[in-house]
């Protein structure tokens, strides 16, 4: 899973970063405002995956993993949807799904609080970003008709693409918009902005933390939201004592890690499942979208092992506890050979049998 953290200058975007990665990264007022993006992958870790590499001591453990990408603060633009363009674009259309992160803290440079109008005013710079990308398709697209181009998949183009603007036009965002598997197909490749999963990251100071419950159920409305206590829990994640952290975490009524809050949230609003292999080589957890199919899962995995899929061993993790071993899960009849349309759920560990 690949999450952008995007957001105003001195939002404090950098400073969650930090928070969630364990990095570094320079927080100053005027740091990396032109700079490459900095990027940290980070385990999920899951006690799941933990409680089988004790079952099956293989050579090898590797947990989910999270690529956090802070890119550098965003102009407010010129209403022309300018904040999103250049290199900053291609990077953004990599990530799965972005994180907004809104100041709800004092700064002098910024001047007074505004965290609904800062998320208007970037909803606005990405509605209008999609729009400009429309619109010049839409005139390449009137160009190839005007040379006798016109075929059926530009047909479908054009009438995924208008759908699409009318949408944008009534400031609305393409991800609440419904398109046919055609129309759907032909507008894949743009990555649209607002097509992308988006969640608010409210980026509180100590003093007011868990005190926005107003504030979060407007920002709610919209959007999933998550508070951070911010530059409280980038110390935090920089301290050593786990006992110590945990006495912090307390007393500012956090419950874990920005981290493991960030990763439960993320999983849940994106809709994401894990499911496991195990084996004496490797124990390994992986992540799908919720309601993907065991081929789907078999592609994650390998290309090799959708394309020639033939079963899927399955069990599940809970069968697994209980039994104690896999010949446990056989000799109580928890053991299944699942076909290819089979949905995956979280927890299934799977082997997948196949043939090319």
């Amino acid at each position: 899973m690949k999450i952008g953290l995007i957001g105003l200058p001195n939002s404090g975007k950098t400073t969650i970063f930090n928070a969630l990665t364990r990095s570094k990264a320079e927080v100053t007022a005027y740091a990396n405002t032109r700079g490459e993006p900095n990027l940290a992958a980070v385990e999920v870790i899951d006690e799941r995956v933990t409680r089988l590499s004790e079952l099956y001591r293989p050579k090898k453990t590797t947990y989910a993993t999270i690529e956090f990408t802070d890119f550098a603060g965003l102009s407010e633009g010129s209403g022309k949807g300018d904040a999103f363009s250049g290199e900053a674009m291609g990077l953004i259309k990599r990530v799965d799904a972005l994180a907004l992160v809104v100041r709800n803290y004092p700064d002098s440079l910024m001047g007074a609080l505004s965290p609904l109008q800062d998320m208007e005013q970037l909803d606005l710079e990405m509605l209008l970003s999609d729009l400009m990308i429309v619109e010049k398709r839409l005139e390449r697209i009137a160009w190839f008709y005007q040379r006798g181009q016109k075929t059926d998949a530009l047909l479908t183009e054009e009438k995924a693409l208008l759908k699409i603007s009318d949408h944008l036009n009534s400031n609305q965002p393409v991800r609440t918009l419904e398109l046919n598997c055609e129309e759907e197909k032909a507008v894949r490749g743009f990555q649209f902005l607002t097509k992308k999963p988006l969640m608010v990251v409210l980026n509180s100071h100590e003093s007011n933390f868990g005190r926005n419950e107003n504030l979060l159920e407007e920002i709610e409305k919209k959007n999933g939201v998550i508070e951070f206590a911010g530059h409280f829990e980038m110390e935090l994640s920089r301290l050593d004592d786990e006992t110590e952290a945990q006495m912090f975490m307390e007393d500012m009524g956090i419950e874990s890690s920005a981290r493991d809050r960030l990763t439960r949230f993320a999983y849940s609003l994106l809709g994401y499942i894990s499911f496991f292999t195990v084996g004496p080589d490797e124990v390994r957890a992986w992540t799908i979208r919720r309601g993907e199919t065991a081929v789907e899962a078999a592609g994650a995995i390998h290309s090799d092992l959708s394309k020639g899929f033939i079963r899927a061993e399955c069990f599940s993790y809970n069968d697994l506890i209980e039994c104690g071993s896999e010949k446990g899960i056989r000799e109580k009849g928890r053991f299944r050979l699942e076909g290819k349309n089979y949905v995956v759920q979280d927890r299934d560990i799977l082997s997948i049998r196949f043939n090319l």
